[in-house]
């Protein structure tokens, strides 16, 4: 099979010498992977998108790292490197091979869907790559990549042993007159149905991976989804702002009795419904299609209670602006989870908002829940899966707590 001949570089990248200030330096020197524009003293005036940047030290002239200029972003240069080493097909090569080595004790169990770069975690800032069988998706963030995919696809394409390679684009790249590429577009191999089904710790599921959000499927509460459906068995389960299902469809594998799966898009519901029937269950699946709070709000008001209640919203702090709003929104879910949750039960709560540290959500948990006044006990805090590690302290964003009634 060929690559597309879209991914090769229409833009030969220039090497930049640059300087930044003491707490640039400061920042390079630890090993994070962003350099804000604030932090650039001097550069050449013609540096483009994709130019390799040569970071120097202020005043011993030692080369301090290596990153890739951003002329679209304040995070203007994206780090790859914290000493000396050649960018090339054999530099993306290496690393990708150690992003692998991470993954090897999950892909041991019988799941063949993974995330095998984890962006700026495994040393690719701005870039996804996400596995389902035998489908690689490629999601790219920005344009500092254009001139690298030659040298990139075909090392994850044999790292990931894929048949076809989808690429996806941020909203921003889809805009972009940088590239001549699709958002979705098949780029190595192809694609006789965009509708990919995968196994997860022997379930199985389906992504679109031309038309789904971010690659398809959400891959990190994995971990989780396994977990809830152990404890599912026997029991009702209530999944808020469950998408596809995947809390829903675990819970429903491992004999939970009756499921009801609450999301605001009933596309994602019909998904949600879809994807359990790829596996044998016994159990009842019900939807609930609206906005989760006013949902949850009109079960307590009929006295509804489930036996196992997850609670997984989207980010609600994408910018600091909105940490207050986020941290209110998450207590109101605390307290409409331990309403629905029965005796006895129990209450999984979730938070994929960055900004929002795990401490500071696990605090929220705790004080309305002690609130409420209602006996329980904390059986399981977790973090994240072993396919997206966390190399810096802005890549941690995924926390989840288990609580577990005592009346």
């Amino acid at each position: 099979m060929i690559f597309s001949q879209k991914i090769k570089p229409t833009y030969q990248p220039k090497r930049l010498a640059v300087k930044l200030n003491a707490k640039g330096e400061q920042f390079v020197v630890k090993g994070h992977p962003w350099v804000f524009s604030n932090s650039i003293v001097k550069i050449d005036e013609q540096a483009q998108t994709g130019d390799l940047t040569i970071i120097f030290s202020k005043n011993k002239n030692k080369l301090i790292g290596l990153g890739l200029y951003d002329a679209n972003s304040p995070i203007r240069i994206k780090m790859l490197s914290n000493g000396a080493a050649q960018i090339n097909a054999e530099f993306f090569k290496k690393r990708i091979e150690e992003a692998y080595q991470k993954r090897i004790p999950l892909l041991k169990t019988n799941t063949n869907s993974y995330r095998l770069i984890f962006g700026e975690n495994d040393g690719f800032p701005g870039l996804i790559a996400d596995v389902y069988d035998t489908v690689l998706v490629v999601k790219l963030y920005y344009e500092i990549w254009l001139p690298y995919l030659e040298d990139i696809l075909p090392s994850l394409q044999k790292a990931s042993n894929a048949q076809t390679i989808v690429l996806r684009l941020s909203r921003g790249l889809q805009n972009s007159k940088q590239h001549k590429f699709e958002d979705g577009e098949v780029v190595y191999g192809k694609l006789d149905n965009e509708v990919i089904e995968f196994i997860e710790h022997d379930v199985k599921f389906s992504a679109n991976v031309i038309k789904g959000h971010k690659t398809g499927y959400f891959l990190d509460h994995r971990a989780n989804r396994k977990q809830v459906g152990e404890w599912s068995k026997g029991k009702t389960v209530l999944d808020v702002f469950s998408y596809a299902g995947g809390f829903s469809v675990h819970a429903l594998y491992n004999g939970a009795t009756e499921v009801t799966s609450l999301d605001i898009s009933q596309q994602a519901l019909e998904i949600a419904i879809q994807n359990g029937k790829l596996n044998d269950y016994d159990g009842i699946h019900k939807t609930i299609a609206g906005d989760a709070f006013k949902e949850m709000q009109k079960l307590i008001s009929k006295s509804k209670t489930y036996d196992v209640v997850v609670i997984d919203p989207p980010s609600f702090a994408k910018q600091a602006s909105e940490i207050p709003l986020a941290k209110k929104k998450y207590a109101q879910l605390a307290e409409l989870g331990v309403k629905l949750t029965a005796k006895k039960g129990l209450l999984v709560l979730a938070s994929c908002s960055s900004r929002v540290t795990s401490q500071e959500f696990f605090d929220i948990n705790k004080q309305i829940l002690n609130n409420l006044k209602r006996p329980y006990t904390v059986i399981l805090q977790t973090q994240h899966d072993i396919d997206h590690p966390v190399a810096f302290p802005e890549g941690a964003y995924l926390k989840c707590s288990y609580y577990r009634f005592l009346v």
